[in-house]
């Protein structure tokens, strides 16, 4: 594994001295070591901490290789001394640390200037961005189970199945196929449901002539991906054809064009344009598409006003849709790797309407 904790301290300003890390994805970012909301590491120029309680303390020895791994008694005492032993005066915080927590330091280091503006979780946020090889494999391998995962749904749909049902046969065969957990709570919506672009699966059963809307994905060691199909059910009428087709063209339109060194908003208008000419600009209000790893959202982000540009090695979902309040509503989504060349397409799955 890269050692991210050595590139951190590259990439931090001149007068850098050391860094706080308690946010929980930035943890696992530099130690590749899920511990829930637990631990505190500690990073200085040439050297790196991670203590940690009890319960983590035995793993933590096992597979962290990047820090120096301490059993905690009082993490903030134990910071305060670290920092005295190191002689560090100025300390970088992340900025979205509690007022409660940041209150605790500056009681707890008196000596020691906080610098608690964006530097820090910006200069994380960079580095997280680009993903390294390791972390596109797990994806990879994330997404061929979420793949499989829809071949498998679709030979199981039947009309009069509920929702909640086929949801948890979803989970239940990515949890038993590879997946170490799940990207984010499975949406599979039908019907009129479809309308909702986070709707939540429920008790309504599943009817001839109904669109099923599945956005899901599998999580490999840490890292995620996302992926929407829309299917429907014994039969479409012509209306449900014109807006799956619109949306279709649309991000096929996206894929077909985005690539690195574009910016995020010209890439989102691409697809947009394709909505609004068709006569539903107003029925697709969310931004196209975001950053995917760690986090299910992440930055930058796919949208009318995004101000970043697209770089090489982000990982981003394409997801137009077209909702029709209290009718139905289509969504496809990929994830995808920029390249200077275009962008890869990690999904396999079918993206032409599928009449189950």
């Amino acid at each position: 594994m890269v050692n991210r904790i050595a590139k951190l301290a590259d990439a931090m300003p001149a007068d850098f001295e050391a860094a706080l890390i308690k946010t929980e994805p930035n943890r696992f970012y530099f130690l590749d070591l899920d511990a829930g909301d637990a631990g505190t590491v500690l990073v200085l120029k040439d050297k790196a901490y991670f203590i940690i309680d009890s319960r983590y303390i035995e793993i933590a020895r096992r597979e962290v290789q990047t820090a120096e791994v301490i059993l905690e008694k009082n993490a903030l005492s134990q910071v305060a001394e670290l920092l005295k032993k190191h002689n560090v005066k100025r300390l970088n915080v992340e900025n979205d640390i509690t007022l409660k927590y940041f209150g605790e330091l500056k009681k707890e280091l008196p000596g020691v200037e906080l610098i608690s503006d964006a530097s820090l979780s910006q200069t994380v946020a960079a580095l997280r961005e680009i993903k390294d090889e390791d972390e596109l494999a797990r994806m990879r391998e994330a997404q061929r189970i979420t793949d499989e995962c829809f071949t498998y749904i679709c030979g199981q749909i039947r009309p009069g199945m509920r929702e909640i049902d086929i949801c948890l046969m979803m989970e239940t065969y990515m949890r038993t196929h590879g997946a170490t957990g799940l990207a984010f709570p499975t949406i599979l919506v039908s019907g009129p449901n479809t309308s909702l672009p986070h709707g939540e699966p429920g008790e309504r059963e599943l009817c001839d002539g109904d669109f099923i809307t599945m956005d899901y994905g599998a999580k490999v060691r840490g890292y995620c991906t996302d992926m929407t199909r829309t299917v429907a059910l014994g039969h479409v009428t012509p209306e449900m054809e014109e807006v799956y087709n619109t949306v279709l063209k649309a991000q096929l339109a996206a894929c077909n064009a985005a690539k690195a060194g574009m910016d995020c908003k010209a890439i989102d208008e691409i697809a947009r344009k394709v909505i609004r000419d068709a006569g539903f600009g107003d029925n697709f209000g969310h931004g196209l598409g975001h950053s995917v790893g760690i986090e299910i959202h992440e930055e930058p982000r796919f949208s009318p006003t995004a101000k970043a540009t697209a770089q090489k090695g982000q990982m981003m979902t394409i997801e137009p849709g077209v909702y029709l309040p209290g009718k139905f509503g289509v969504r496809i989504e990929d994830t995808v790797v920029m390249t200077e060349a275009g962008c890869e397409i990690l999904g396999k799955s079918n993206k032409n309407l599928i009449i189950l």
